[in-house]
This record gives C-alpha cells, structure tokens and sequence, in this order.
C-alpha cells in the first residue's frame, strides 16, 4: 500500500531566535510533535534555502538588496524555500499534504516591501517557481491570519489562475473575481467564521478547480492572542479538517498550511501537533 506522506518542513534555526511579531513561539518545537512526527506517513523535512534567483523573480531589485541585509533573511530564505520545495512535491504526488512551519516571511510582503514580521513571499515564491515547471496550474490560497495579506494580494494580482480568499476587516471583491477580501468580523465566534469560510472560500474552490489549496494560517485571531477575534484555540482544528477535506474532494487532496500570525506559545504548541494528526488522518491517535 501506498501511503499518503503528510511533510512537516521544520528548521532548527526557527527555535533558536525571537523573531519580529511571532517571538519565540517555536522554542520547543520539534519536540512538543514528537509523537506525531513518528507516525508511519510523517516525514519531518528540513526546509532548503529557496535561491537568491528565485526571490528575484518575486521581489525588486532594491527590494531583495535591503532584504538581504536583514538579521532575519536566512530564516526567511528557509520558510519559503521549505513552503516552494513542498509545493512542487506536492504536485508531483510525492507528498499528500503539509505544514510547513515559517518565520520572516509571508503575507505582508510584496514587490517591493514588507512589514509586520513577513519580509519575503511565501506565495509568491511558491507562484514563480510553479511557472517555471509546471503549465496550466490553478492555486487557490486562503489567508486567515487576522490581518489583510496585502504582499500576497499585490503579488498575485493580475493572475487569474491564482484565487486568493482573505479573512481580514473589508468586504471586496476584485481581479475578475479571483481576488476576495472578507470581513470576519473582529468579534465573532468559531461557528460563525467557519460558516464564513464554507460560503466565501469553500464554495468559491469548488468552482474555480485548483490544483492545490495553500492556506496561509495564523493563530493571532485566538482568543489570547494579538489579533484575537474570539476564536478557541479548536477552532483552528475544525477549519483544517474543513479545508482538507475540500481539498480532497476538488483536488486529490493537495493541501499546503504554511504558519502565519500568532505569538501564544500554549496555542501554538496545542494546535500544531494536532494538525499534523488531521492532515495524516491520524486525528484520534
């Protein structure tokens, strides 16, 4: 039998330094997802540095020049080389799904600048380097981290086989439709934005037919955290069982998480192991 290889990307770097917004949250990790690294059709992965050529297909010359003098470059260069590397596996069919843990990079970095503690692309490296390997590929990303993903939405723009659905303060809808905020509402509770999350993004997927859902997912909206907007920290399980099972139903499954917004450490290490379990289909191991 074939199993169905859930990939964890993981670097050491990501425990060792108090990173812009997130902190520490990571000190204890890989070590808190023992036990669910060593299930059967787990592999942990150590994240590759995507290459400086790669970021500048995303990022301005200016731009990749005073990223590169950041403290914080080499662990955004291993969160996005990790969240690139596992979105061509899994395209390939050599990964099922995966989570892939990141620091200094992601939503809030565009072009030609960033901020908010994302200071390169995840999106957009993942993009450029699909261009360049594979034709005809559709993605559909969905942020719910507490704050507008304006890197991801000016990085994606004008691209239309790319569907980015973001939970944020404003509703908007725009780019030929392919480009969707949504007001989550900064007090609500988890039944009413996973219902959000089933009309605005769930059924939007099921008519747009990507090839792969990556889900850009923050924990700051936690009751408890920076960006709380009420949520539990279960609520956070019960969206991934939600968008993992949509993605096995419009597209064999291919599901990438890459970590986003969120400085509580017990919310962190409670809901990340437990991903795992979902995403491996061990739920109740």
């Amino acid at each position: 039998m074939v199993l169905n290889i859930t990939a964890v990307y993981f670097h050491e770097l990501f425990n060792k330094k108090i990173w812009d917004i997130i902190n520490n949250k990571f000190q204890n990790f890989p070590k808190v997802m023992e036990s669910e690294l060593n299930l059967k059709n787990v592999r942990l992965i150590e994240p590759p540095l995507i290459s400086e050529e790669l970021l500048l297909k995303v990022h301005t010359k200016e731009y990749f020049e005073y990223l590169k003098r950041r403290w914080d470059y080499l662990g955004a260069r291993y969160t996005v080389g990790g969240c690139v590397d596992a979105a061509e596996r899994i395209m390939k069919n050599e990964f099922h799904n995966a989570l892939c843990f990141g620091v200094a990079a992601g939503h809030h970095a565009g072009p030609d600048n960033g901020w908010g503690g994302t200071y390169a692309s995840v999106s957009g490296g993942i993009i450029a380097n699909l261009e360049q390997k594979f034709t005809n590929f559709k993605i559909a990303i969905l942020d719910t981290d507490s704050h507008h993903g304006n890197g991801t939405r000016a990085i994606t723009f004008g691209k239309h086989n790319i569907l980015h659905v973001c939970f944020c303060d404003t509703n908007k809808i725009e780019d030929n439709g392919t480009k969707i905020c949504i007001d989550s509402g900064y007090s609500t509770n988890d039944t009413e934005y996973l219902s959000k999350v089933k009309n605005e993004f769930i059924r939007r997927v099921e008519e747009f037919q990507p090839d792969l859902i990556v889900h850009l997912l923050g924990h700051d909206t936690a009751l408890g955290d920076y960006g709380s907007r009420g949520l539990s920290k279960n609520f956070f399980l019960e969206l991934v069982k939600l968008v993992k099972n949509c993605a096995e139903n419009v597209c064999d499954g291919k599901y990438l998480i890459n970590t986003h917004g969120g400085s509580n450490i017990k919310i962190c290490e409670y809901i990340h192991p437990r991903i795992i379990r979902i995403l491996s289909n061990n739920i109740n191991s």
